[in-house]
Protein backbone atom coordinates (compact mmCIF):
# COMPACT_ATOMS: atom_id res chain seq x y z
CA UNK A 1 0.00 0.00 0.00
CA UNK A 2 1.43 3.52 -1.29
CA UNK A 3 1.97 6.40 1.33
CA UNK A 4 -1.73 8.04 0.81
CA UNK A 5 -3.71 4.85 0.72
CA UNK A 6 -6.35 3.27 2.87
CA UNK A 7 -7.06 -0.43 3.72
CA UNK A 8 -9.63 0.03 0.53
CA UNK A 9 -7.00 1.20 -1.88
CA UNK A 10 -8.82 4.38 -1.92
CA UNK A 11 -6.32 7.71 -1.21
CA UNK A 12 -7.02 9.51 1.88
CA UNK A 13 -5.68 12.52 0.70
CA UNK A 14 -7.29 14.34 -2.40
CA UNK A 15 -3.71 15.80 -3.35
CA UNK A 16 -2.28 12.05 -3.90
CA UNK A 17 -4.91 12.25 -6.88
CA UNK A 18 -3.41 15.32 -9.06
CA UNK A 19 -2.82 16.27 -11.47
CA UNK A 20 -5.99 15.01 -12.68
CA UNK A 21 -5.94 14.25 -16.59
CA UNK A 22 -8.45 16.75 -18.65
CA UNK A 23 -11.01 14.45 -18.99
CA UNK A 24 -11.24 13.53 -15.29
CA UNK A 25 -11.41 17.68 -14.43
CA UNK A 26 -14.19 18.08 -17.04
CA UNK A 27 -16.28 15.55 -15.61
CA UNK A 28 -15.98 16.32 -12.07
CA UNK A 29 -16.26 20.22 -13.02
CA UNK A 30 -19.69 18.75 -14.91
CA UNK A 31 -21.18 17.68 -12.24
CA UNK A 32 -19.84 20.35 -9.93
CA UNK A 33 -23.29 22.06 -9.76
CA UNK A 34 -25.65 19.37 -9.61
CA UNK A 35 -26.40 15.29 -10.76
CA UNK A 36 -26.19 14.30 -14.66
CA UNK A 37 -26.60 11.74 -16.98
CA UNK A 38 -24.00 10.67 -19.04
CA UNK A 39 -25.06 12.39 -21.87
CA UNK A 40 -25.80 15.53 -20.03
CA UNK A 41 -22.21 15.31 -18.79
CA UNK A 42 -21.01 15.33 -22.35
CA UNK A 43 -23.29 18.44 -23.29
CA UNK A 44 -22.40 20.43 -20.14
CA UNK A 45 -18.65 19.92 -21.24
CA UNK A 46 -19.19 20.59 -25.21
CA UNK A 47 -21.02 24.05 -23.82
CA UNK A 48 -18.68 25.21 -21.33
CA UNK A 49 -15.69 25.09 -23.34
CA UNK A 50 -17.79 25.99 -26.65
CA UNK A 51 -16.94 23.02 -28.28
CA UNK A 52 -13.79 23.12 -27.56
CA UNK A 53 -13.60 19.81 -25.54
CA UNK A 54 -15.82 16.95 -26.92
CA UNK A 55 -16.19 13.84 -24.74
CA UNK A 56 -16.99 10.52 -27.01
CA UNK A 57 -19.05 7.73 -25.09
CA UNK A 58 -15.80 5.52 -24.94
CA UNK A 59 -13.83 8.42 -23.31
CA UNK A 60 -16.24 9.21 -21.15
CA UNK A 61 -17.64 6.02 -19.32
CA UNK A 62 -14.03 5.11 -18.88
CA UNK A 63 -13.57 8.23 -16.68
CA UNK A 64 -16.89 7.63 -15.08
CA UNK A 65 -15.48 4.21 -14.16
CA UNK A 66 -12.31 5.12 -12.73
CA UNK A 67 -14.23 8.27 -10.84
CA UNK A 68 -16.47 6.06 -9.35
CA UNK A 69 -13.79 3.28 -8.37
CA UNK A 70 -11.87 6.17 -6.78
CA UNK A 71 -14.57 7.51 -4.81
CA UNK A 72 -14.73 11.05 -6.45
CA UNK A 73 -18.74 10.33 -8.22
CA UNK A 74 -21.18 8.06 -7.26
CA UNK A 75 -23.94 6.67 -8.68
CA UNK A 76 -27.74 9.10 -7.93
CA UNK A 77 -30.88 6.60 -6.32
CA UNK A 78 -32.70 9.98 -7.48
CA UNK A 79 -34.54 10.22 -10.63
CA UNK A 80 -35.95 12.28 -12.10
CA UNK A 81 -40.30 11.86 -12.85
CA UNK A 82 -41.26 8.90 -15.50
CA UNK A 83 -42.26 11.86 -18.13
CA UNK A 84 -39.06 13.76 -17.82
CA UNK A 85 -36.26 10.51 -18.17
CA UNK A 86 -35.61 7.05 -19.34
CA UNK A 87 -35.13 4.55 -17.20
CA UNK A 88 -31.91 3.09 -19.21
CA UNK A 89 -30.07 6.43 -17.87
CA UNK A 90 -27.71 6.62 -14.88
CA UNK A 91 -26.97 9.58 -13.12
CA UNK A 92 -24.20 10.69 -11.14
CA UNK A 93 -22.79 12.82 -8.59
CA UNK A 94 -19.98 14.38 -7.08
CA UNK A 95 -19.02 12.23 -3.75
CA UNK A 96 -18.01 14.51 -1.00
CA UNK A 97 -14.10 13.00 -1.26
CA UNK A 98 -14.49 14.33 -5.05
CA UNK A 99 -15.54 17.99 -4.17
CA UNK A 100 -11.82 18.01 -2.15
CA UNK A 101 -9.89 16.56 -5.57
CA UNK A 102 -12.02 19.54 -7.63
CA UNK A 103 -10.45 21.95 -5.00
CA UNK A 104 -7.38 20.89 -4.59
CA UNK A 105 -7.15 20.58 -8.25
CA UNK A 106 -8.47 23.90 -9.22
CA UNK A 107 -6.11 25.31 -6.54
CA UNK A 108 -3.04 23.55 -7.95
CA UNK A 109 -4.05 24.93 -11.41
CA UNK A 110 -4.74 28.75 -10.24
CA UNK A 111 -1.32 28.78 -8.50
CA UNK A 112 -0.11 27.60 -12.01
CA UNK A 113 -2.08 30.53 -13.58
CA UNK A 114 -0.74 32.88 -10.94
CA UNK A 115 2.96 31.66 -11.64
CA UNK A 116 2.70 32.43 -15.12
CA UNK A 117 0.82 35.83 -14.85
CA UNK A 118 3.63 36.83 -12.76
CA UNK A 119 6.61 36.15 -15.20
CA UNK A 120 4.42 37.53 -17.88
CA UNK A 121 3.97 34.51 -19.95
CA UNK A 122 -0.20 34.67 -19.57
CA UNK A 123 -1.75 37.91 -20.44
CA UNK A 124 -4.96 38.28 -18.60
CA UNK A 125 -7.66 38.17 -20.78
CA UNK A 126 -11.60 40.06 -20.74
CA UNK A 127 -14.12 38.41 -18.30
CA UNK A 128 -16.15 35.71 -20.18
CA UNK A 129 -14.24 34.58 -22.98
CA UNK A 130 -12.69 31.32 -22.78
CA UNK A 131 -10.32 29.36 -24.99
CA UNK A 132 -8.81 33.14 -26.20
CA UNK A 133 -12.55 33.31 -28.24
CA UNK A 134 -14.16 36.40 -27.87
Amino acid sequence: MSGGESSGGCPNNPEDLLPLTPVALNVLLALADGERHGYGIMLEVRGRTAGAVRLGPGTLYGAIKRLKEGGMIEESEERPGPEADDERRRYYRLSGFGGEVLAAEVERLDGLVRAARQKGAFPRRAPGTIFGGA
